[in-house]
């Protein structure tokens, strides 16, 4: 199965999941609960308000080399956006991908997805834990803080 298929499968359309593909076409549900939605929403709201030059994204669907995965949150500058807007599987990856952990994440897992997103074009991977707390990476190591994004916080608090 393709992004394309599962997009406009009408059985697939109202689960409360969230849907990515493996590198085989094969299906991934990932529940998400309450803290997830919160995350997210806050996340959401900072890069909107820190980064004007852009276009936030939530659930933004990027394709890799291992299958479509979801990030949680992205955000896109203009350049990226004018490439990426109509597609239903972003070609390249926005500058910010982000991944809010939960429980069922492994970490092998979620060091998989940054690799993927920076060979997708990421030019930084956020990882929010399920405590709020912010880990930022670029393509070379584990950053203090955001470098694309002066000010943003090291904890989203509840």
């Amino acid at each position: 199965m393709n992004w394309q298929e599962v997009c406009e499968h009408p059985s697939l359309q109202d689960l409360p999941f969230k849907i990515e593909l493996d590198e085989n076409g094969k299906i991934i549900l990932s529940p998400a609960k309450v803290y997830h939605s919160f995350f997210q929403g806050e996340i959401a709201f900072l890069l909107h308000s820190l980064l004007k030059d852009g276009k936030t994204l939530t659930e933004c669907a990027i394709k890799t080399s291992k299958g479509t995965k979801v990030a949680d949150v992205a955000w896109a500058s203009m350049d990226v956006w004018a490439i990426i807007k109509t597609q239903t599987e972003a070609s390249i990856a926005p500058e910010i991908c982000v991944e809010i952990i939960s429980d069922s994440n492994t970490q092998q897992e979620m060091v998989e997805k940054r690799q993927l997103y920076f060979e997708a074009g990421a030019k930084e991977v956020w990882m929010c834990d399920e405590q709020g707390d912010m880990s930022f990476y670029n393509t070379q190591d584990q950053l203090i803080h955001s470098e694309l994004v002066s000010g943003f916080p090291l904890k989203i608090d509840v």
